[in-house]
């Protein structure tokens, strides 16, 4: 047996799908705004992870240009079947909710490439897709109740589908309203057939502490679906919100070649105060079967902070997963970028970059010249080395990322005698407030290095030049910049940016590193 540590992926992994194809697994999360999107992990012991690729890698299969924050790809589904990967998602504009749908994509190597959209007739969020052994296609997700009982009361509807034509057949049916009444947005459902009887996995409570799973059983595809006796089967929100995980729920379930059953969900670790930085992971949890319903955990009851793989070798984790990291190489996996490629403004220079400055700033939903990765450890340093010999107006540095409204930014800026201009901003609520100032009294294309030091809650901004003493600019409360003080679905990021503030430039910003350094 091999203990491995719950998450298996830190940091904002949330939503998670998976499934089995021979010996190997396959997981999709979530990313919302960020590209490339989509995550595909594989692994072959449930316990190491490696990032394949990703669903969404063209700017011409999906267009989420100025979708706002928390907005974009909701809730993948991943599955296999004749040969092909399918993937089902929802693309989300919350300020606009004539834009995006639901929609599914192909591939025959879940590395890539995936092929473009195939757009749903299907209204609401969290699609899934079953295959049945008979052959037939059926096709589930989650809307608002078209006569609601309760506000933000969902429904889950099922109707078949055509995988020669792509279409949507056949009537609709709605099979699932919740288990608990008055609990808000039945979602993730996902369909499975264990020893000829269909089960239902569904959310429900809301992605956040009072979230749950449930799950009912039928014996045709469309119902009538009967809740398990015992539902809701699997929470944390009876704990309180002083426990070490929080918000579990949100499930998919997989069957291993021996036999036995687990489940892959998310759910938050607060620290410094009811705030998660870190933002909705992915965690692994055993199930068993008994009287034919699911039993997560079983007499334990909750998310372990170790599960025992008698399958997994004792190997260590990947950079994706939370293990050791260092500089982060162009070739990196782990980088993204906002609502499009960063082909558009960066060029792999080496162990670093060449980024294009860009009008867009870090307050507009479009698509900056900033490269991230996700926060996924309490205790680590971000440290950039940087080259920018920008003009006035320009600025180029280090952000913590929540969203449009809500990050922190060091940045080197010029002042009216081309020196160099450190400063600490933060944009909490859209309201920005300098922390700190520091007049280099060196050129501004100097080399410079930028750190942004995390313990916990605690995020201190400094800057050095070169090899020179270090000057800390401020210090920011990390609870301010979590989803719970900030509002959304997402974790931190943690990168790199430049701008020109709304006017064209043709300077170039000569990023020498990026490192992540956990302590």
């Amino acid at each position: 047996m091999t203990r491995v540590d719950n998450p298996i992926l830190p940091g904002c992994h949330p939503d998670p799908s998976i499934c089995r194809v021979d010996g190997t697994y396959y997981l999709v999360t979530s990313t919302f705004e960020y590209f490339p999107g989509l995550p595909i992990f594989a692994s072959t012991d449930l316990a190491h992870w490696e990032l394949i690729g990703h669903v969404v890698t063209r700017p011409e299969q999906l267009d989420y240009a100025g979708i706002a924050s928390s907005g974009g790809l909701y809730a993948p589904t991943l599955r296999h079947h004749d040969g092909r990967y399918w993937v089902v998602c929802t693309l989300v504009d919350q300020q606009d909710a004539s834009r995006g749908g639901n929609f599914l994509m192909t591939a025959t190597n879940p590395a890539g490439p995936w092929s473009d959209p195939v757009w749903l007739d299907a209204a609401g969020i969290d699609p899934s897709v079953f295959f049945d052994d008979d052959g037939r296609v059926w096709l589930h997700g989650t809307r608002l109740a078209a006569e609601p009982e309760w506000h933000d009361q969902t429904e889950v509807w099922v109707r078949e589908f055509d995988p020669v034509t792509m279409a949507l057949v056949g009537p609709e049916t709605v099979i699932w309203t919740g288990a608990v009444r008055g609990a808000v947005w039945a979602e993730g459902p996902h369909l499975y057939r264990v020893d000829g009887t269909y089960y239902l996995l569904a959310a429900e409570g809301g992605t956040e502490f009072h979230h749950a799973v449930s799950v009912a059983r039928a014996d045709a595809v469309t119902g009538p679906f009967v809740g398990n006796p015992a539902n809701p089967v699997f929470t944390h929100r009876h704990l309180g919100r002083e426990v070490d995980v929080v918000g579990a729920g949100h499930a998919d379930l997989v069957q291993a070649p021996d036999g036995s059953w687990w489940a892959v969900l998310l759910a938050m670790r607060p620290y410094g105060g009811y705030h998660y930085n870190l933002g909705r992971e992915t965690f692994l949890v055993p199930v068993t079967w008994q009287d034919g319903w699911p039993v997560f955990a079983p007499g334990v009851g909750r998310i372990p902070a170790q599960v025992e793989l008698p399958t997994a070798a004792a190997v260590p984790l990947s950079p994706e997963q939370g293990g050791a990291s260092g500089v982060v190489l162009p070739d990196d996996p782990r980088w993204t970028s906002l609502r499009g490629p960063a082909s558009a403004f960066a060029e792999p220079d080496g162990d670093g970059w060449r980024l294009r400055l860009r009008p867009t700033t870090l307050a507009e939903p479009g698509t900056p010249a900033f490269l991230g990765v996700r926060q996924q450890h309490r205790n680590l340093n971000l440290r950039v080395t940087l080259h920018a010999p920008l003009s006035a107006g320009e600025e180029a540095g280090i952000v913590v990322r929540q969203s449009e409204l809500d990050h922190v930014r060091l940045f080197l800026r010029p002042d009216t005698d081309r020196h160099g201009i450190v400063q600490a901003v933060h944009r909490r609520g859209g309201v920005e407030t300098v922390l700190g100032e520091w007049a280099t009294a060196a050129p501004v294309g100097d080399r410079l290095v930028l750190t942004v030091e995390i313990r916990n809650q605690a995020y201190a901004l400094v800057a050095q030049l070169d090899a020179g003493p270090k000057t800390r600019l401020g210090v920011v409360d990390g609870s301010q910049l979590d989803s719970v003080a900030t509002g959304g679905f997402l974790g931190l990021w943690l990168g790199v940016y430049g701008t020109s503030n709304g006017a064209e430039s043709t300077t170039t910003v000569a990023v020498d590193s990026v490192e992540y350094l956990p302590d």
